[in-house]
C-alpha cells in the first residue's frame, strides 16, 4: 500500500569544485609577487632614511669609540689610530677622574629619568581622569592642557630659562615678594637648585605626552564598568585602582618605556637651559657625552660613552618589552 504522503526529494548533490588549474595557480603567484614588490617599495624610502639618518651614524659612532680620535687628527678622522677597548676602559675607570664622573652621572641621570617619569605619569594620570569624565568646558581644558606639547621644546625652555635666569625674574619675584616662601632670591641654574630646575622643565615639556596617551586609553573604558561599580558601592579610590589602572595597563607599560628613553638620552632642554656646559650637579648623560665630544675634543672617549649608553638602553628596553609587554597580550 503506498503512502498519501510523499517524501520529500533530497536536494540535488552540488558537484565539487574543480580543481584550480596551472594557470589559475600562476594567476595567484602573480598577483602575491605584485603585492610584495609593492610592498618592498613602499618600504624602501623609509628604510633608506633610516640607514643615512641612523644606522650609519651609529655604525660610526661604534668605531670612533675603539680609535683615539681628537683635535689632533681630527682632519683625517678616518684615519684615527685604532686603540681597542682603552675608551671603555677609561670611562668605566671609577678610580680616575673620567670614570667617576661617568658613574656618577650615570646614577644622577636615572635619579633624574626615575623622578620626572613618576611626576608626568601622575599629572597625566590626573589630567586624564578628569578629564575623561563629562562638564562643561573639558574641550577647552584639554586643549589648554596640551599647550606645553604643542609648544616646540627649546622655545619653551627658553622662557623657563629666561624666569629662571634672572634673580629678579619672575619665579624668584612670585615665590619671595607674592608668597613668601624663599627668604631670599636664590640662583636657580647654578649649584644645588639647577637640578630641580631641570626637573621643573622637564616635567612640564612632557607630562602633556602622558596626558594625551592615557587619556586616550581610557576613552576605550566602558562607562556602565564605572556604574555598575558605583551601585555596589565602590568609591572613587576602588574604582581606580580596580577599573582604570588595570584597563589602562597596556598603555601605562608603553608610555613607561617611550618616556624612559626620552629621558635617558635628554639633551635638549639641558642644553637650552645651561648651555654647552651643564653645572656638575645637573650633568646628564647625554650632555657628559657632548661636553666630552664637542668641548674636550676626545671623540673616541664620547663615541664609547654613546656606545655604552645604546647597550644599557637596548638590554633594560629587552627586559622591559619580555616582561611587562607580554602580559598585558594576555589580557586582550
Amino acid at each position: 500500500m503506498t503512502s498519501l504522503v510523499e517524501s520529500p526529494e533530497a536536494p540535488p548533490e552540488t558537484p565539487d569544485a574543480p580543481p584550480p588549474t596551472r594557470a589559475h595557480r600562476w594567476g595567484k603567484s602573480l598577483l602575491a609577487l605584485r603585492d610584495a614588490r609593492l610592498a618592498v617599495w613602499l618600504i624602501v624610502p623609509a628604510a633608506f632614511l633610516e640607514l643615512i639618518i641612523h644606522i650609519i651614524p651609529m655604525l660610526l659612532g661604534v668605531w670612533i669609540a675603539f680609535t683615539d680620535l681628537d683635535q689632533s687628527n681630527i682632519r683625517n678622522w678616518l684615519q684615527a689610530p685604532f686603540i681597542g677597548l682603552e675608551n671603555f676602559f677609561r670611562g668605566l675607570d671609577p678610580s680616575n677622574a673620567i670614570g667617576s664622573e661617568f658613574f656618577a652621572t650615570v646614577g644622577r641621570t636615572a635619579i633624574y629619568v626615575l623622578v620626572v617619569l613618576a611626576l608626568s605619569w601622575a599629572l597625566g594620570m590626573a589630567g586624564a581622569v578628569y578629564l575623561n569624565s563629562k562638564f562643561r568646558g573639558r574641550g577647552l581644558l584639554r586643549t589648554f592642557f596640551l599647550v606645553p606639547y604643542a609648544i616646540p621644546s627649546y622655545v619653551g625652555t627658553i622662557a623657563w630659562a629666561f624666569m629662571f635666569n634672572q634673580r629678579d625674574g619672575v619665579i624668584n619675584q612670585i615665590l619671595v615678594d607674592t608668597l613668601g616662601l624663599l627668604p631670599e632670591r636664590p640662583f636657580w641654574l647654578i649649584g644645588d637648585l639647577s637640578f630641580i630646575s631641570l626637573i621643573i622643565v622637564s616635567v612640564w615639556s612632557l607630562w602633556p605626552f602622558a596626558f594625551l596617551m592615557l587619556l586616550a586609553a581610557l576613552q576605550n573604558v566602558p562607562e556602565d564598568v564605572y556604574e555598575a561599580a558605583a551601585l555596589d558601592g565602590a568609591g572613587n579610590w576602588k574604582q581606580f585602582t580596580r577599573i582604570t589602572l588595570p584597563m589602562v595597563n597596556q598603555a601605562n607599560a608603553v608610555l613607561v618605556l617611550i618616556l624612559g628613553l626620552w629621558l635617558f638620552n635628554q639633551f635638549s632642554i639641558p642644553f637650552v637651559l645651561f648651555g654647552p656646559a651643564s653645572p656638575d650637579q645637573a650633568m646628564l648623560v647625554s650632555p657628559l657625552i657632548y661636553q666630552n665630544s664637542f668641548l674636550q675634543w676626545d671623540f673616541g672617549l664620547g663615541g664609547a660613552m654613546s656606545f655604552l649608553l645604546l647597550i644599557a638602553l637596548l638590554i633594560v628596553s629587552v627586559f622591559y618589552i619580555r616582561l611587562v609587554l607580554p602580559k598585558g597580550k594576555e589580557d586582550d
